[in-house]
């Protein structure tokens, strides 16, 4: 197992060395956020045919992990390119100015987003490693389940998002029907249930400490890069994101409130 994840880390740290010197030719980080789903495709495919013999489970992983991660990975690059580097680097490369930046970004962007894609994918590291047949049992169709659900509601949200985005008469709205009338935000929602399934899935094969990839998976996406940065960054962008909030479950989809 070991031997197995050094492996797929040294290639994470070939594609994200890499993508590192491109953003430096090109001046933008943000590459690095298209990246990320991908990242874990790469990272799943190398488990699968480097741990031995395919079996049921390992290739129904493949296709979930292959459909999430390239899902996302497209999305954001119809949201990202042409539009100039995002916000937060524009932030980091203003603070540290140009002179440093460029190599800075290295370890504060690229080689941090390679560690996390290999904490984070412990699960499907846990599941392609196990000693198990690989036949499917009653913890991988409730992670099937769970999986279905992650997904509709990530998928759905980007594209509920990206319709709504693309309309100008909207610029200054707030999104709030579809899956965004249940949840402020159903695509991080999703994005975590994903990772639980993934979960599931690896206490199925008899691996349980890796699941550990999908609680810090949870954590990034509550507590630091997802909602709550997004949440200060609306209260103080758009003035009707208050009272959705007092009407919209922050996180587990709910009915709204009256």
């Amino acid at each position: 197992m070991i031997t197995l994840f050094s492996h797929a880390a040294l290639i994470i740290l070939a594609f994200v060395t890499l993508l590192w010197i491109w953003s430096i030719f090109i001046k933008n980080v943000s590459i690095v956020d298209i990246f990320w789903g991908f990242g874990f495709v790469v990272v799943n495919t190398f488990y699968v045919f480097m741990s031995g013999e395919l079996n049921t489970r390992k290739i129904l992983i493949l296709t979930l992990v292959s459909i999430w991660g390239l899902r996302l990975a497209i999305y954001l690059a119809f949201r990202n390119i042409g539009k100039g580097e995002d916000f937060r680097y524009k932030e980091f490369r203003k603070n540290y100015g140009p002179k440093r930046y460029w190599w800075f970004s290295f370890f504060q962007t690229f080689l941090l987003q390679g560690a996390l894609i290999m904490i984070v994918s412990l699960p499907l590291l846990g599941i392609n490693s196990s000693t198990s047949n690989g036949t499917l049992n009653v913890m991988d169709y409730i992670g099937i389940v769970v999986w279905l659900i992650g997904f509709t509601f990530e998928a759905g949200g980007d594209f509920q998002l990206a319709r709504f985005k693309s309309n100008v008469k909207n610029k200054g709205k707030v999104l709030n029907t579809g899956f965004w009338k249940y949840t402020r935000h159903p695509n991080y929602f999703g994005d975590s249930a994903v990772w639980w399934a993934y979960a599931i899935f690896s206490i199925a094969a008899g691996s349980y400490w890796q699941i550990i990839g999908s609680i810090i998976m949870t954590l990034l996406i509550i507590k630091i890069s997802g909602v709550s940065l997004l949440e200060k960054t609306l209260k103080e962008t758009k003035s009707q994101y208050r009272d959705y909030i007092q009407k919209t479950n922050s996180f587990f989809p709910w009915f709204p409130k009256k």
